[in-house]
């Protein structure tokens, strides 16, 4: 299965980082798409359908917070699994981004396996082993 997934950092430097963990992680990427923050997000996701998205939090204009009850209120985005990747590790905001209809949480610095494992856990594809 090749996966379209969007990824939505503020920082160039981490979307790159991202891009070459999928790139690496063994999962059939064929499309990854970038975003600076939520409101470019959603304008990419007006034109592209995407199999996962990959957000962090904070982020200027809209944060990942936004971005999350944006797509849940739409019919159409609400289908997409959203896995967040942030710096912040409180169970509070964990459980937060989770309520708001995250599929995965990821704290950085991460392994790249744990990314890869918890992508393919919000997909629906099990424990990610093979």
């Amino acid at each position: 299965m090749e996966l379209h997934v969007l990824i939505v950092d503020d920082s160039p430097a981490m979307r790159n980082f991202i891009r070459r963990v999928l790139d690496l992680s063994g999962l059939e990427v064929s499309r990854c798409l970038e975003a600076s923050n939520g409101e470019e997000a959603l304008r990419v996701l007006e034109d592209h359908w995407v199999d996962a998205v990959l957000t962090d939090i904070n982020m200027p204009e809209m944060d990942g917070e936004e971005l999350l009850r944006q797509m849940s209120a739409h019919p159409v985005l609400r289908s997409i699994p959203v896995l967040v990747v942030s710096t912040d590790r409180t169970e509070a905001r964990i459980q937060k981004m989770l309520t708001l209809g995250a599929r995965g949480y990821v704290t950085k610095p991460f392994a790249p396996e744990t990314l890869r494992d918890e992508l393919v856990q919000s997909l629906g594809g099990g424990d990610g082993s093979n």
